[in-house]
């Protein structure tokens, strides 16, 4: 899959990629009404991955189904939704009027989003947070229900677990990690929010640890995100429990690294005779 806010809305890459042998796309990240996102500067490099606080800019519900859903209805590749709100009600109306939409095969819920409520801590951070969006999310659509989750908390296996119990169909971790860049000649941040979001191949063993730990306790599937740049390194988030894996960093690095990982994988398999994915799914040996 291609990892939400990397991948643009698809078309971008149309002329890169053969978008039909995907496994599924997931959409930049949609609020109700269109954002703007953070002042410049909001992308820094750093080493092994890159900084963002891009803020979710987005041009909202409406302007996507008119402007962007038309060219991924000419595709055949699964479409997810991802989606942000700054409250619970936001998820909620979101998702409702997902429900009916023709193309979008399910919801990505991006639970790192600060909830506004109560003093603009993630939604994601606490387990009952986590919970109360998750069950106002699935009393409004029938759709596929996949919650991604932010390593900005204690205990990851605690909130994978809130959100199964209310009802998530699948769960994708991690979301990026909370960090940030100085200019030591002006001695201010390099991003104009301060801080932002760490990717790519730096956080992609606090990402594989905890898809390993969140896929020994619950029963939903696992999808595994961060810094996965090559087909070994999906293949590590495979054999750690991940049913299916993301591609994000790496799309702005190498626009061809999704088909890259999709071959290096089938050759990977064929090397060693091995005739179904599923096969290698959660064989790590302790």
């Amino acid at each position: 899959m291609t990892a939400s806010g990397t991948f643009g809305y698809a078309s971008e890459f149309e002329e890169l990629i053969d978008l039909n042998r995907l496994g599924a796309i997931i959409v930049k990240g949609l609020s109700l009404e269109p954002s703007r996102g953070n002042p410049p500067p909001r992308i820094v490099e750093t080493p092994c991955g890159m900084l963002n606080a891009i803020g979710l800019e987005n041009l909202g519900l409406e302007a996507f189904l008119k402007e962007k859903l038309p060219f991924l209805k000419m595709i055949d590749t699964p479409v997810l939704v991802n989606i942000y709100g700054k409250n619970i009600a936001d998820y909620a109306e979101l998702a409702s009027r997902l429900e009916d939409v023709e193309k979008i095969a399910g919801i990505e819920l991006n639970i790192s989003c600060p909830n506004v409520k109560s003093g603009g801590a993630a939604f994601g951070a606490f387990p009952e947070s986590a919970a109360q969006v998750v069950r106002a999310v699935r009393k409004s659509t029938t759709r596929p229900l996949m919650v991604k989750l932010s390593p900005n908390v204690t205990d990851i296996t605690e909130i994978a677990r809130s959100v199964e119990g209310e009802g998530a169909d699948s769960i994708s971790l991690i979301n990026t990690i909370t960090g940030m860049a100085i200019d030591i000649e002006t001695r201010r941040p390099k991003l104009a929010n301060i801080t932002g979001g760490l990717s790519g191949p730096a956080i992609r063993p606090v990402a594989l640890r905890m898809v390993w730990q969140t896929a020994q306790v619950v029963k939903v599937p696992v999808i595994g995100v961060g810094g996965i740049m090559t087909a070994k390194d999906a293949l590590e988030f495979l054999m750690a429990g991940a049913v299916a894996i993301q591609v994000g960093t790496a799309n702005f690095i190498n626009p061809h690294a999704t088909i890259d990982i999709i071959e290096g994988i089938e050759a990977f398999l064929m090397e060693r005779n091995i005739s179904d994915i599923a096969d290698i799914i959660g064989t790590l040996k302790l």
